[in-house]
């Protein structure tokens, strides 16, 4: 295990925004399994690997840059030590950043899945609001600790490690109500 860690150390010093897309995608498409598997309960041999695919395409392309990036432009405008350093990151986080994100993230899993722009403006309007409303009752916090305790090299990590649990719920809660041919 620990040979692990420090190939994960040294990947992280060499590429981190690459080594930070990679545990992204890997993240998400776990996610979508967990959400397939345990709450949707399919057995393994209905698991769709397609959709599997789609979140992993989507961590490692579009959310494991965009967190990435972001929080390097975090660090850059507001620092790393303090509280009101990390609290000024949470609001900016929770009220700039995660709005257009989540719209850019539902509306790009449905067209990833083959969905049509109208099909994907339809599931925005009914999905978005639940999916925003649920994350602001768990991501403040995590953001809290992330931006506090966390090293900004690990602040994916750690937000990709707890997203596991929230990417299956964005998976399980997309998927809800859409009709499978």
């Amino acid at each position: 295990m620990s040979r692990l860690l420090l190939t994960y150390k040294r990947l992280l010093t060499k590429h981190p925004v690459k080594t930070q897309c990679i545990q992204a995608g890997v993240l998400c498409g776990t996610g979508d399994l967990i959400a397939q598997a345990v709450i949707e309960k399919k057995p393994l041999k209905n698991i769709n690997l397609q959709r599997t695919g789609v979140f992993l395409t989507l961590g490692t392309f579009w959310i494991g840059p965009s967190v990435t990036m972001w929080y390097r432009c975090l660090f850059k405008f507001f620092g790393d030590k303090g509280k009101f350093v990390a609290l000024k990151k949470v609001a900016v986080d929770q009220l700039l950043f995660v709005p257009p994100f989540q719209i850019c993230t539902i509306s790009a899993i449905n067209i990833l899945q083959g969905h049509d722009l109208e099909f994907a403006k339809e599931q925005l309007r009914l999905k978005y609001a639940d999916i925003l409303i649920a994350g602001y009752k768990l991501w403040p916090a995590v953001q809290v600790v992330n931006f506090y305790f966390v090293p900004l090299n690990y602040q994916t990590l750690y937000v990709q490690t707890v997203a596991l649990f929230w990417n299956s719920y964005v998976s399980w809660k997309t998927q809800q109500g859409i009709i499978k041919e």
